[in-house]
């Protein structure tokens, strides 16, 4: 890669990114100040919303990865100036998420009253049921907000969904300690406010943005609106063959954070509170990850509809620069701050020291959970979903997870044994994809020369 210029690459990077930075920044916030509300009810309000969640984000994220097929064809399509496409990508997108979000509904709803048959501590469950179901709610309106900002992304305008999520997520913070607490002369509802209040936003945020997209010039050249004679099942095909995958990917992953969440159930509650606000924390850094895989799965698929081979490797090489200097530093904050970070969610002082036993891991594991995240966003945007798809079962499902069960009960290790399968499922995860980034954009440039 002769002339390689970082810092213009770096640049356009940071442009797009930090948007979905930030917006994905304001959404695990929430899910911060969520935890540390519920966390001042005691250790079973918030067991009983790791217990929830870890049901709830394992179907949540398969719909945003669903959603996901919109952006790189977008991206692909602007690439080649093709706005027609564009329009008609932004329908069948429309479509498939919305008929997603809604089986999605049915199979928690359906689900949900299985928890009390997970060997889940039973006080936990009773205050787990009735807060998923709430928070259930929210996953039609939520695909509905990811259509729109999943489009807008792909032709690279990543700041209108950050200002939205935003200003809805300050929304849902505020209503947490109205409805969780009962300020402003509103019944106190403990954990149920905390999912009443996280549906409000939702439904607000999908409200906002739809307005935005449709009222705004800079999108009606996309002629976006809605016609059901042009629907082709060829292109619902090709979306559903990038979004399927892309869904398996998160429910792998988000699946055996979920599966360990349960395991950290067999050992007891305060394994569980641990657990949550350890995943909590870590969360901030993924998330912040995610947004620069976002900018690498949009530049890759722009330059890859431009054929622009060298630059697109170049492109993808310099966001896994990026990932790597910000993971490293998070892994350095969550050490050095392991016993403070828990003290803001509990005063149970077993509890924080558990959590910052779990910190340590989750610092040693930054670097390849940003590698990961970035590495499955830069192929995304070639259009590669089905080898990490695998990579991604065999790394955390036949060997992270396995792993962590027989360090946890077999050695006796308990919850650090379980987060010590996660670090290993992570590690070769990030290996293997980095190298398959590597590999097939090598393969596409030979061809090109």
């Amino acid at each position: 890669m002769s002339n390689f210029n970082f810092k213009d690459h770096f640049s356009k990077t940071f442009i797009l990114a930090y948007p979905v930075m930030l917006s994905q920044l304001g959404q695990v916030l929430v899910g911060v100040a969520d935890s540390m509300m519920v966390g001042r009810l005691g250790a079973e309000p918030l067991a009983a919303a790791s217990l929830a969640n870890s049901i709830f984000f394992v179907l949540l994220m398969f719909g945003i990865g669903v959603s996901m097929a919109v952006t790189p064809l977008v991206a692909m399509a602007d690439g080649k100036n093709k706005s027609n496409r564009i329009g008609r990508l932004f329908r069948h997108g429309f479509t498939i998420n919305m008929a997603t979000g809604s089986v999605l509904f049915l199979v928690i709803v359906l689900f949900s009253p299985l928890l009390k048959y997970m060997n889940q501590p039973e006080q936990v469950v009773e205050l787990a049921i009735p807060y998923l179901a709430i928070i259930t709610l929210s996953i039609l309106p939520f695909m509905f907000f990811q259509t729109f900002k999943q489009f807008a992304e792909g032709l690279s305008q990543t700041k209108q969904a950050m200002f939205i999520t935003l200003v809805c997520n300050g929304l849902n913070v505020f209503l947490n300690w109205v409805m969780i607490y009962g300020n402003l002369g509103f019944p106190a509802l403990g954990l149920n406010g905390a999912g009443w209040a996280t549906l409000i936003s939702r439904v607000l945020m999908g409200i906002i943005i739809a307005y935005y997209v449709f009222k705004s010039k800079r999108y009606r050249s996309y002629n976006i609106g809605f016609r059901i004679k042009s629907f082709s099942f060829p292109m619902i095909s090709k979306m559903l063959r990038i979004g399927v995958p892309t869904g398996f990917q998160f429910i792998f992953e988000v699946g055996a954070f979920s599966t360990a969440a349960i395991m950290m159930g067999w050992i007891g509650v305060t394994a569980l509170a641990a657990h949550q606000i350890a995943i909590n924390l870590a969360s901030i850094s993924y998330m912040m990850a995610s947004g620069l895989s976002a900018a690498a799965m949009v530049r890759v698929g722009n330059q890859l509809g431009r054929k622009d081979i060298k630059t697109l490797r170049e492109a993808g090489f310099t966001v896994f620069g990026m990932t790597a200097i910000f993971m490293l530093c998070s892994a350095v904050l969550f050490i050095a701050f392991r016993e403070f970070l828990p003290s803001l969610y509990i005063d149970d002082d077993t509890v924080i020291q558990m959590s910052a036993s779990l910190l340590i891991i989750a610092g040693l594991f930054q670097l390849s959970d940003g590698i990961q995240v970035v590495g499955l966003g830069a192929l995304r945007g070639m259009a590669d979903v089905r080898i990490p798809t695998v990579i991604t079962l065999i790394a955390y499902w036949v060997i992270g997870l396995p792993l962590g069960y027989v360090f946890a009960f077999v050695f006796d290790m308990q919850a650090k044994g379980i987060w010590y399968g996660l670090l290993i499922g992570l590690t070769v995860t990030g290996f293997m994809l980095l190298y398959r980034f590597h590999a097939l954009s090598a393969k596409l440039l030979k061809k090109t020369e």
